[in-house]
């Protein structure tokens, strides 16, 4: 059995995925001394990997040497193919091996993964508040723009449960360090999924929303000509991966479908007061909405 994983140079990590999130990660950890592992369905990308020194080895295929040798495993793939690769794959993972994801929703992932771990593998959750809007979805495109300065200034979450030791939440807890991220917090299972679905899907929802408010292209490349920042502001994460955001708008529904009722109740209040041309009830909502703006700023 492999002694537990605390994070040391010395140490081998394991990337499974290596799109936007894993490649960063891959980068980052490459880049600070670890020694990085990486799986992927991408020939191009493990050549590209290996040849610019992001990885030490690579497979394209599920690779039982590669799993044997890591340490630590990071998944950097969508909830449903992060419980097929487990569900299929965890009797590869030696006992004393510690997990970890990047997964944006956890109660349809955390206790399913927990449950199909051998005995002394461990699964400690953990989300990156980070990214980076992207044109196109080719593989080797979204290798190339993932870099470490996607964590600085962000914040990481530590999503551990009552199956997991001390050990693993503090070294979840130092990877997010190692990474360079500005805040770790630690949140339940629950606490994450309420507020992700308010903090980062709700504003996914509402860009998309907003931008199919116009006409199509036609209508937005009249309109691009007219905008200003706050516009590009407010829709910039309107390019958005459909694939991805769409199982995760599912895999958090209720919640999700909770703050957007919330908000539908707000816009309705403001459309409200705007219809009745009460001006005072409208400067209310400016005024607290300014306020909780500036708190946000504050905490930054």
């Amino acid at each position: 059995m492999k002694q537990f994983p605390y994070l040391i140079p010395e140490r081998t990590v394991l990337i499974v995925g290596l799109g936007l999130m894993g490649s960063a990660y891959a980068r980052a950890l490459s880049e600070t001394g670890y020694r990085v592992l990486g799986i992927t369905p991408h020939q191009e990308v493990i050549d590209a990997a290996l040849s610019e020194g992001v990885i030490h080895a690579g497979d394209t295929d599920v690779n039982a040497d590669l799993i044997a040798q890591a340490d630590i495993i990071v998944f950097g793939l969508y909830p449903t193919v992060l419980l097929d690769w487990v569900h299929k794959n965890s009797h590869l993972i030696s006992p004393g091996t510690v997990l970890t994801d990047v997964t944006g929703v956890k109660a349809c992932v955390v206790e399913q993964v927990q449950a199909m771990l051998p005995e002394g593998v461990e699964y400690i959750s953990a989300h990156p508040m980070a990214g980076r809007e992207l044109i196109g979805n080719e593989p080797l495109a979204v290798f190339r723009a993932a870099t470490p300065d996607m964590f600085r200034g962000a914040n990481y979450l530590v999503v551990p449960t009552e199956k997991n030791t001390p050990e693993a939440i503090c070294l979840c807890e130092q990877l997010g360090r190692v990474l360079g991220f500005a805040r770790v917090t630690r949140l339940s299972v629950e606490e994450h999924d309420r507020a992700i679905a308010f903090l980062s899907q709700l504003t996914h929802a509402i860009a998309v929303s907003l931008m199919c408010c116009t006409d199509g292209e036609g209508d937005v490349s009249r309109l691009s000509s007219l905008t200003g920042d706050s516009f590009r502001d407010l829709t910039r994460i309107a390019k958005i991966n459909d694939a991805m955001w769409s199982e995760l708008f599912l895999s958090n529904r209720e919640p999700l479908l909770g703050q957007m009722d919330v908000f539908i109740d707000r816009f309705c209040a403001l459309r409200q007061a705007l219809a009745d041309g009460d001006t005072e009830a409208m400067r209310d909502m400016m005024r607290r909405s300014t306020d909780c703006r500036r708190a946000f700023d504050r905490q930054a």
